[in-house]
């Protein structure tokens, strides 16, 4: 059985080390599990007390993702084994676990580098939106495409989507519209776009570099390091950014059942992307729209802790409701691609079913309570 989590270290020239941790499930496009969050947290702990390591290096076996999201089918079976009416005890501790692996990355005192290359979906935009320095390269698929199964953007979507430019953050919540490489750049989800093939001489660089003593002064010499490896022309067209008034015009203003019934007449749109995000919309759970909008009006104010915790209770809650399962069932177990959601559209949601994902399930302190 392979390592979920491969770990080692980069030398470099002024003797001191690179932190080196690679996702390591290329078969379901390491995707995130339990294993992996508690093999990559306490090396990062390690390695951020470690005087001789002065950054870090995250990315994804294989060229085909980065990481593909949160290993649901695992909890969807931890869910599915649990007692009627109980919140599996599996559930608790990934979400606990990964929200604390996110805010630490996030919050980290030593540049992180992660390499966003190819499929980077849920989980694993978690992973990417808090590293100080953010890669994209020319094959970058980004999505939260958390609607299709059930769920909402979690792992710090309610902190970083919206800080997505306008209203753009919303309307990617409730679609969950792929983002490219120059789409990223424009959401503040990057901050560089490479050549994947680059990546070698980036490694090999770090490994060059006479790093210092401060945190502060490496980050920038990752600026500068990055930046010369950095694509000037040749980048995709940015559809969120070309869109940007199309978007605002959509979901800017309005109820959400407005907002649901402008996206939707999109769905023969000539424009390819805007049409497919339309599709996806319709498709999807229209309660997880519904706690999505939710989120959207209560965690803008928050501070990033506070929207950890506040994610947590939703998350937790959603492993309670049925939209989860079903969602999981039809996209990765049964594969059947049929989802037979608890509500018709977003108007036969009830008010007192978005509170209830909104209602703590645990007793006592909250599991995030120590974040600061």
């Amino acid at each position: 059985m392979s390592v979920a989590v491969l770990l080692r270290e980069i030398p470099t020239a002024c003797g001191r080390r690179f932190g080196h941790a690679t996702l390591n499930a290329e078969r379901s496009l390491n995707a995130l599990s339990l294993p992996m969050i508690d093999l990559l947290a306490p090396r990062l702990d390690a390695w951020a007390v470690d005087p001789d390591i002065v950054g870090v290096l995250l990315d994804g076996a294989g060229d085909k993702a980065f990481c593909a999201g949160g290993d649901v089918a695992a909890l969807w079976r931890a869910i599915k084994a649990a007692p009627a009416g109980t919140v599996a005890p599996e559930a608790e501790a990934f979400f606990e676990r990964e929200y604390r692996l996110d805010y630490r990355i996030h919050t980290y005192p030593k540049p992180i580098l992660c390499w966003g290359h190819g499929i980077v979906m849920g989980g694993g935009v978690g992973l990417l939106a808090g590293a100080s320095h953010r890669v994209a390269t020319l094959q970058t698929r980004l999505a939260m495409p958390e609607v299709t199964i059930g769920l909402y953007p979690d792992v710090g979507g309610s902190w970083f989507l919206p800080r997505v430019p306008g209203h753009g953050g919303l309307f990617l919540a409730l679609t969950g519209a792929p983002l490219n490489a120059a789409d990223t750049r424009f959401a503040g989800l990057a901050d560089f776009v490479l050549d994947h093939a680059a990546k070698a001489g980036v490694i090999a660089a770090l490994g060059a570099t006479r790093w210092g003593d401060g945190a502060d002064a490496n980050r920038l010499r990752l600026d500068h390091l990055l930046g010369e490896f950095a694509l000037r022309e040749g980048l995709p067209t940015s559809p969120l950014r070309s869109h940007f008034d199309r978007i605002e015009a959509l979901v800017g203003r309005g109820s959400l059942a407005e907002i649901a019934a402008r996206i939707a007449a999109l769905a023969d749109d000539a424009d390819p992307w805007l049409a497919a995000a339309a599709t996806t919309f319709v498709r999807g759970a229209p309660g997880s729209a519904a706690i999505s909008h939710a989120l959207w009006q209560r965690a803008r104010h928050l501070s990033l802790a506070e929207v950890f915790r506040l994610e947590y209770v939703v998350s937790v809650a959603g492993t309670h409701h049925a939209d989860f399962i079903e969602g999981v069932r039809a996209l990765l177990i049964d594969k059947d691609r049929s989802p037979r959601w608890a509500h018709e559209n977003v108007a036969a949601v009830a008010a007192d079913y978005v509170a209830d994902h909104f209602r703590a399930r645990f007793d006592g302190a909250h599991p995030l309570a120590d974040l600061a």
